[in-house]
């Protein structure tokens, strides 16, 4: 098949699921087109299959907001009849299902029909998409789709409560490449660099966005190093990021914590982390937690939105209540200060991670795509 994938090319979750989805579909033998302002962060050109396209958007003073709706369809419609692209795959219902809808529309009119698929990651529904300003488009975007897909049972629930969706929301839950973090031969940096030999290592990794609660991971880490010898490594940035350091410092662990910013060593981070903290106000999946366990690194998170799917209270890591710090710190500290206990939770983790093994999820997409070109076929017919 020859598929168009659209995405945000940031370290964003749906960014990095795109991505990763369109590699492992090259190496199965799809053509594979990506269509966006910037190339993703962890797309790498190695692959005959894979192809990337980028959209410029001309600066005109008479635009206040220049209009990446429309530059984008064009290019959408330019691609597909340069490379007879045959399906649409969007990620994030707005703008991407909206300008993919235009581009439809537009192919149409040429006697191109092609299916799109629309794959809803969780801030498009649950942040952008509830908007008044942006909820109608949004439910017409869904509603246009050929199928729609959501990353957990969570959203797709709070997708049918917030909107009037007409169409059948298939869950595909997002994945990891186990096979690639198990053949990672090169780790660059030491342990020795983060920590000492008798501390545990426990990490964050997000946006630092106000969603992600970073001033309740300081603190449950504040908690644990008063009882178990340990290095906190935060890892992303974003608008909190200021008000973490200020946090840092005025409860005197300076030595304790380590900012590191936006990283493309997370895999190394994770392979010598002992903890994963996860606190959110909400997470449509939790695709940072998986990540973690795919290292086998248990999880300590909050039991808000989807992560109940993927981290198992008791096996995986353990689930509190949002804002619930002494409770996260306790389950900490009793998964940390035993060597037996860590080891067993490390060894759960890992096998929790494999039932998300993209082996597992890319048929589910494979099937979903011929179906919709089929469909498709038929109403051309």
């Amino acid at each position: 098949m020859k598929i168009a994938i659209v995405c945000y090319p940031t370290f964003g979750g749906s960014g990095v699921v795109a991505t990763e989805l369109g590699l492992e579909l090259a190496l199965r033998g799809h053509e594979i087109h990506f269509i966006t302002y910037k190339q993703p962060v962890r797309l790498a050109l190695l692959n005959s299959n894979v192809h990337y396209h980028e959209v410029n958007v001309p600066e005109y003073p008479l635009f206040h907001y220049q209009p990446y709706e429309l530059a984008l369809s064009s290019k959408l419609v330019d691609m597909v009849k340069l490379h007879g692209i045959e399906l649409l795959h969007v990620h994030y219902a707005i703008p991407h299902a909206y300008a993919g809808y235009m581009a439809k529309q537009m192919l149409k009119d040429e006697g191109i029909v092609i299916p799109m698929v629309t794959t809803l990651h969780g801030t498009d529904i649950t942040l952008v998409g509830k908007h008044p300003f942006y909820k109608t488009a949004v439910t017409f975007s869904i509603n246009k789709s050929d199928v729609v897909t959501s990353v957990s049972e969570n959203l797709k629930e709070d997708t049918l409560k917030h909107f009037n969706i007409k169409r059948e929301i298939h869950v595909i839950p997002n994945f990891i490449e186990l096979d690639k973090i198990r053949n990672e031969k090169h780790i660059s940096c030491q342990r020795s660099v983060m920590a000492n030999k008798d501390e545990k290592i426990i990490t964050h990794i997000s946006n630092f966005r106000r969603v992600k609660r970073i001033p309740d991971v300081i603190k449950v880490f504040y908690n644990i190093q008063k009882q178990i010898p340990s290095k906190l490594m935060l890892v992303g940035d974003g608008p909190e990021r200021d008000n973490a350091e200020r946090l840092v410092t005025d409860l005197g662990i300076d030595d304790k914590v380590i900012f590191f910013g936006n990283s493309n060593e997370i895999d190394q981070i994770l392979s010598y982390s002992d903890l994963f903290l996860l606190p959110s106000e909400t997470e449509s999946f939790g695709l940072a937690a998986l990540e973690a366990m795919a290292w086998s690194v248990p999880v300590i998170s909050t039991n808000t939105g989807g992560l109940p799917e993927v981290n198992l209270n008791g096996f995986s890591g353990y689930l509190s209540n949002v804002g619930n710090i002494e409770e996260m710190a306790q389950n900490a500290i009793s998964i940390l200060k035993d060597d037996t206990v860590l080891k067993q939770f490390r060894k759960q983790a890992l096998s929790q991670a494999e039932k998300f093994d993209i082996k597992n999820i890319l048929p589910l997409y494979e099937e979903l795509y011929r179906k919709a070109l089929e469909n498709s076929k038929s109403l051309i017919n």
